[in-house]
């Protein structure tokens, strides 16, 4: 896998802006609109200060999105309201439980920032690969935690059907824990990728170190 080319960050920015001003207009609820979409734009901004510095592979841009835009989708419907149903119909059967499966989705897409992680502690030589791979892992499973527990705070500090919606529990007393291990596959499933990608071996761009 190459180091990423200006363009393919470039139209992968350009998709996600796209997406949040879409995701913008007439969200179903505006609270949970502002509180889901934060964090994006915050992680947004980061790359965007940061790319002069250091650029990741286009494959970890490309994994990185999947977060964001699927996020900036949840925000829009709620995450229990998506029109999932095209989706929900296959994994049905697996899953179970009755319920919108798109939050499920998004955590375990969310996982896939591991790769980055790994990603920037290899090329920046600071870790063998076993002990990059185990913090990015481990990165994924503290942030999952700590999400949730945002999650819960904010349900408890806004009250009403913005709280609710915003934890997106759907009446399972599990959900949390499911989120959290939703993460952790990602998590695994992306570092795996990473084995075979091996973005760390490719020969860095002067503007990535």
């Amino acid at each position: 896998m190459q180091l990423a080319s200006h363009r393919i960050p470039f139209i992968l920015a350009i998709m996600i802006i796209i997406v949040a001003i879409w995701s913008g207009f007439s969200p179903i609820d505006r609270a949970v609109w502002y509180a889901e979409t934060l964090p994006i734009f915050m992680v947004f901004a980061l790359f965007i200060v940061t790319y002069p510095r250091f650029q990741f592979s286009g494959l970890a841009y490309i994994l990185m999105s999947l977060w964001m835009i699927l996020h900036l989708i949840g925000a829009k419907y709620t995450f229990a309201n998506v029109p999932f149903d095209w989706v929900n119909q296959y994994i049905e059967p697996f899953l179970g439980e009755g319920r919108n499966h798109f939050d499920r989705v998004a955590h375990y897409v969310i996982g896939f920032y591991s790769f980055p992680v790994a990603e920037f502690i290899l090329r920046k030589k600071k870790a063998t690969l076993g002990t990059a791979l185990c913090l990015g892992l481990f990165f994924i499973m503290s942030l999952a935690a700590t999400y949730e527990i945002i999650e819960w705070q904010y349900a408890v500090i806004e009250g009403g059907n913005a709280g609710v919606e915003f934890l997106g529990s759907q009446g399972d007393i599990w959900d949390a824990q499911k989120d959290m291990l939703a993460d952790t596959l990602g998590a695994i499933t992306a570092l795996i990728i990473f084995l075979f990608a091996r973005p760390d071996l490719k020969k860095s761009s002067s503007h990535s170190e």
